[in-house]
């Protein structure tokens, strides 16, 4: 349907080359197909809506499916908020104005302001993997000495904060659904990031206000939060693997360096077909880090022509897994370890 460009000139670097030098041959990459980012926009919110309709019909059946449903729903809102993703890079449309409105419109599908949200992400990109500014737009981490010098509340506090239940659950629900009604982190910044969050809750409240005109309360509470639990929990697990890596790449900001950081600090989440389809190629962070102004369809050519960056960061479903228990950046090391192994370590130290 679509006609793949020429592919460019394969590049393979020697061990040790500067991550930058892979800018100049990215930039190939980073012009949208207007027909192809229309298409990938239809087939994501033509199936969103119907399942939508199908799972508020399926309520006068039997609640169990229509939830069900709502669940199935999730994964296409999670890439309708890859795809405001990539309008927030630019990278979706040649058109800025489209792409900004765009993003918008299905920033109140994915109850994230938009400009909010993408003033945050700018500065996680700008930032990755840098010690020293940590805090936006990533997940809590502390470094092994930073963790020994807290005080016992301190460490229960951290450890509270990275359980699983806290991370994937309780997490989730408090950015989509309370968080992001506010301009929260730019309460002080302007007009811009009070009108996204205002904005964004208006068109929410119009939309859950006509839902429970026409069908009560049930389409709330059996379609809308399932599916939009489903998004922002499997959001977060992706956002998480994206960095939260044993071997991923942290300095201070004397020896940080954002390409570096970009490649070396980003996962090559290997999944499925189907599960990439439906995070619109997310996976393949480490090129997105690197030029973000790629549109996600064209990153599997990048990887189709450079065979250095297919094999770099692989990353699979059983490997993330792990992750989950991998919550200190030991500096010595360079490495992220387990609460028990910096507990050994440090009894052994004595």
């Amino acid at each position: 349907m679509f006609q793949d460009p020429v592919a460019p000139e394969a590049l393979t670097l020697p061990a040790g080359a500067p991550a930058k030098i892979w800018i100049r041959h990215l930039a190939k990459y980073r012009d949208p197909n207007p027909a192809r980012s229309g298409f990938e926009l239809a087939v994501t919110l033509l199936p969103f809506i119907g399942i939508w309709a199908a799972a508020w019909a399926m309520l006068s059946v039997s609640y169990w499916l229509a939830v069900a449903l709502a669940l199935v729903n999730g994964l296409f809102l999670v890439r309708i908020f890859c795809i405001q993703h990539d309008c927030g890079h630019g990278s979706f449309f040649s058109n800025s104005t489209v792409g900004d409105w765009v993003g918008r419109a299905l920033g109140v599908l994915t109850i994230t302001p938009y400009d909010v949200w993408r003033r945050s992400h700018a500065i996680h990109h700008g930032a990755a993997g840098n010690l020293d500014a940590r805090g936006f737009g990533d997940i809590d981490t502390l470094t092994v000495e930073e963790y020994k010098a807290r005080s016992a509340f301190g460490r229960f506090k951290y450890r509270l904060y990275r359980n699983p239940i806290t991370l994937f659950l309780v997490g989730p629900a408090y950015v989509f659904f309370l968080e992001q009604r506010l301009p929260i982190g730019y309460m002080k910044a302007g007009a811009k990031y009070w009108l996204s969050a205002m904005g964004t809750n208006v068109g929410i409240a119009v939309a859950l206000g006509l839902i429970v005109w026409f069908g009560g309360i049930m389409p709330l509470l059996l379609v809308f939060i399932p599916s939009t639990m489903m998004a922002a929990v499997l959001g977060v697990w992706l956002f998480y693997v994206q960095h939260q890596f044993e071997e991923t790449h942290w300095d201070h900001k004397d020896d940080w360096q954002v390409h570096e950081a970009a490649l070396h600090g980003s996962s090559h989440y290997v999944l499925p077909p189907v599960l990439a389809w439906f995070s619109a190629n997310i996976g393949i962070h480490h090129v997105h880090h690197l030029y973000s102004r790629i549109p996600f369809y064209r990153l599997p050519e990048v990887l189709r022509d450079h065979q250095q960056l297919a094999e770099a960061n692989r990353l699979s479903i059983r490997e993330s897994i792990k992750t989950v228990g991998l919550q200190l950046w030991d500096e010595q090391s360079r490495r992220l370890m387990s609460f028990r192994d910096v507990h050994k370590m440090f009894m052994s130290a004595k």
